[in-house]
């Protein structure tokens, strides 16, 4: 008998112990977010607040080179100075879109970027705050004494009546008001929050505006000189930059001419030579068959015409040149703007190309001191002031091959080839004033410095969304006035029975920021309607 017993209790030790080495059952791993977990996880990171914030910052600080550096879209005439200026910085710039920074596609997904992440933010914020505005006021805690703001007070009105005069003067000072419970809730301020949702949905807005008018508008850039005209037509613009949707159709067909620009500078004291009025006297017409009129066009003062504003945006000098083959004939006659080398007095450059000069073409390079004088150690010349008061070109003069015929594009501010198509002449450099002529050795030509006129360089811009991003704006600027000057308020009122028949009546006030003497004034009110029997505040 004892030993059956023995041999069942060796098998069961015997089972215990195959059954503690057996390992335990695995836990189920987690199977991972999974593809539309990691979409919904990056979703909710670009929706953030702080990663708009973030984009927002990305937007300012990326604005920042179109602020510093000469842009395209505005003046190209100093991009080809920079480009000349730092000859090995500015092809980097350039690869990083640093000359066209707002239509820089890095620029534009920063900008798309910010457009999602605020419309995935401020929407679903926005159905938020309307339904919260539609609820009740929250319920009264359950101890009001320990609220920022508290009183109580004794009376022998019914609590009722107290609730009453309650919802009367919260309503009478605009609170949203809901008695229940023997206690009555309020609440007002949710203007404030309007505002602050105003202002992120009209900044939304603002880049919708500002994205419509890159698709759907253009820019353009001419230099214009006096006694030129313009026809609105591609083919004209110096520099063009079209929207994604634009066409050319969409141009509107006016023509501009410029008779006559006029530029003041100061004549004395430190600021002596600053410029201080531009304005250019035009012709222009709306339309082909529309009448012919005038414009004075001055600095921020734009010419509008259709849905197109003109911006006059700076000036140089255009000198006009007559320059003669070996045969006699006249090979070229015009003015040629030049560029200018340093802002303050305008010492510009130029290149005057003769493409019909024969047998050999013709080209020169000028230098333009608008004021020429001698620099003070007497060995250069150095323009002095800004005006044309004393103008002098000094002319260098090569021959050869220009390099038009071959069907590669060129700059009319650079030459070609010097050195190999284009050979220097030699005697053919001279500093010419209006009126003389250099003559070029072996009959080579001559070319005569005729007189001076004016250029000034014309941004024409057509932007659909200008009127819509002004509204937007101003949207703005009142949501985000509003945000600061209103604050959310709570008034908490319960009345129940105290001892010997009265009425105990508790006040809570709550304020979003520096608390006011609204609640004071409240519980005042309560208090002349019902005049305290005893006072615990």
């Amino acid at each position: 008998m004892s030993d059956i017993t023995d041999f069942e209790t060796d098998a069961d030790t015997g089972s215990e112990a195959v059954a503690e080495r057996r390992p335990p059952p695995e836990a189920p791993r987690p199977s991972g977010l999974g593809p539309l977990g990691w979409l919904r996880w990056a979703w909710r990171q670009l929706t953030t607040m702080r990663t708009a914030l973030i984009l927002l910052f990305l937007v300012a600080l990326g604005s920042v080179p179109g602020s510093i550096l000469p842009q395209r879209g505005q003046a190209p005439e100093k991009v080809a100075l920079y480009f000349k200026e730092h000859e090995d910085l500015a092809p980097v710039l350039d690869r990083l879109s640093l000359f066209d920074v707002f239509a820089a596609p890095w620029f534009a997904a920063i900008y798309l970027l910010l457009f999602v992440s605020l419309a995935g933010c401020v929407i679903p914020r926005a159905g938020v705050h309307y339904r919260s505005m539609r609820a009740r006021p929250p319920a009264a805690p359950r101890n009001l004494s320990r609220l920022p703001q508290s009183a109580t007070f004794e009376t022998d009105a019914s609590p009722d009546e107290v609730l009453a005069t309650a919802r009367a003067v919260l309503k009478g000072r605009r609170f949203r008001v809901d008695v229940a419970d023997g206690s009555a809730a309020s609440e007002k301020g949710y203007l404030g929050e309007t505002g602050n949702l105003l202002f992120h949905l009209a900044l939304l807005g603002l880049l919708f505006a500002l994205g419509v008018g890159n698709l759907l508008g253009y820019r353009g850039n001419i230099v214009l000189t006096e006694g030129r005209s313009f026809a609105n037509s591609l083919n004209q613009y110096d520099e063009f930059t079209p929207g994604r949707l634009f066409g050319a159709d969409d141009l509107d067909p006016f023509a501009i001419t410029l008779d006559d620009f006029k530029a003041t500078y100061e004549l004395k004291g430190d600021k002596r030579g600053q410029a201080t009025h531009f304005s250019a006297d035009v012709r222009y017409r709306a339309t082909p068959g529309a009448a012919e009129k005038r414009h004075d066009l001055r600095i921020n003062h734009p010419l509008k015409l259709g849905g197109a504003k003109i911006y006059l945006l700076g000036h140089g000098y255009a000198p006009v040149f007559t320059v003669r083959d070996a045969k006699g004939d006249i090979a070229y006659r015009d003015a040629v703007p030049f560029l200018p080398m340093e802002n303050r007095n305008l010492t510009s450059e130029g290149v005057i190309k003769a493409p019909d000069a024969r047998p050999d073409q013709l080209a020169f390079y000028g230098i333009l001191w608008p004021t020429a004088v001698a620099s003070e150690d007497g060995k250069q010349i150095v323009s002095g002031f800004p005006a044309p008061v004393r103008p002098v070109v000094t002319i260098s003069s090569f021959k050869g091959d220009i390099g038009l015929d071959s069907g590669t594009p060129q700059s009319v501010y650079k030459l070609e080839g010097i050195g190999k198509t284009l050979q220097p002449v030699k005697g053919g450099s001279k500093l010419l004033e209006p009126g003389e002529t250099l003559t070029l050795p072996d009959g080579a030509g001559s070319i005569t410095f005729e007189g001076l006129k004016e250029w000034t360089s014309l941004s024409v811009n057509d932007d659909p969304g200008r009127i819509p991003a002004l509204i937007a704006a101003i949207l703005a600027v009142a949501g985000v006035a509003t945000s600061f000057m209103v604050r959310r308020r709570r008034v908490w009122v319960r009345a129940g029975a105290g001892e010997a028949g009265r009425t105990v009546v508790e006040v809570g006030g709550l304020t979003l920021g520096n608390p006011t003497t609204e609640f004071d004034d409240i519980v005042t009110a309560l208090r002349d309607e019902h005049p305290a029997t005893q006072n615990k505040e």
